[in-house]
């Protein structure tokens, strides 16, 4: 992904999920006015199961002066984002992007090497009937979220429940379903990881700009994802995202109010 991106044009610095600091444009290129934040390979540690896997990434403009980039212009909240989107690598390869105004998906078709418009406009359901998150940390978390889970597996039909459970656990792959179906995914903070445990600059704040820009809401339990400011790199951020209705759900349970 440096190689590719580096010589462009088009990027005055990146950062990576893998990479302890800033990427720099080396000085025989041209500098940009973009700045390129990117999870090369989410879900790696499926890679050997033929689990699906994926890359995401997030696009900010540059604001700092100079003919380099600087740390302070990949620190922007995610509503500065100008772009954000991920590329999925499993039955299909798709690419899902936005801009801020519609979310649209390109599947790959590998007989023409090209990618075609497959998901046009994407919306998220108001609310819909799977959650997804690793359940092996039930005892780890809070009283309202092992409550709001409990709520989900109960049953009643009125209410759509009980919810369905869905975990791949890859990041990227849990949030494409519930981005096409509905529902929520959910990887709060718990007693082991108080911060969370995703990266909020290369996962977390890109897939909540995709959600948005698809009439979807993402949190970390207290606040938008979109309006934290990061202090730094590599910072970590609890999630929960998917359907705003889910969402909402989900933290009414984790303040006490249901």
């Amino acid at each position: 992904m440096i190689r590719s991106c580096e010589a462009g044009g088009h990027l005055c610095l990146m950062a990576s999920e893998e990479e302890d600091d800033v990427i720099k444009i080396p000085e025989r290129f041209p500098m940009g006015k973009y700045v390129l934040l990117f999870d090369p390979l989410d879900g790696s540690s499926n890679i050997d199961v033929g689990v699906t896997i994926g890359t995401i990434f997030s696009i900010h403009r540059r604001v700092t002066m100079g003919r380099a980039g600087q740390l302070a212009d990949c620190l922007q909240r995610g509503s500065t984002q100008v772009a954000a989107g991920y590329i999925l690598y499993g039955s299909s390869t798709m690419l899902v992007y936005t801009t801020g105004d519609g979310v649209h998906g390109f599947t790959y078709d590998p007989s023409a090497g090209e990618f075609f418009l497959s998901h046009e406009n994407i919306r998220v359901p108001h609310k819909g009937g799977t959650y997804s998150l690793n359940e092996g940390n039930y005892s780890r978390w809070t009283d309202g979220l092992r409550a709001w889970v409990d709520w989900l597996k109960e049953d009643e039909k009125s209410s759509g429940r009980p919810y369905g459970a869905r975990y791949v656990g890859s990041l990227v792959a849990d949030f494409h379903r519930t981005l096409l179906k509905g529902g929520v995914f959910a990887y709060p903070a718990d007693s082991k990881s108080p911060q969370g445990k995703l990266r909020l600059l290369y996962e977390a704040a890109p897939l909540a700009f995709i959600a948005e820009a698809a009439g979807g809401a993402a949190s970390d339990g207290e606040r938008r994802i979109l309006d934290i400011q990061p202090k730094e790199l590599h910072e970590r951020t609890p999630l929960f995202i998917g359907s705003r209705e889910d969402v909402e759900t989900a933290l009414a349970f984790a303040h006490g109010r249901r």
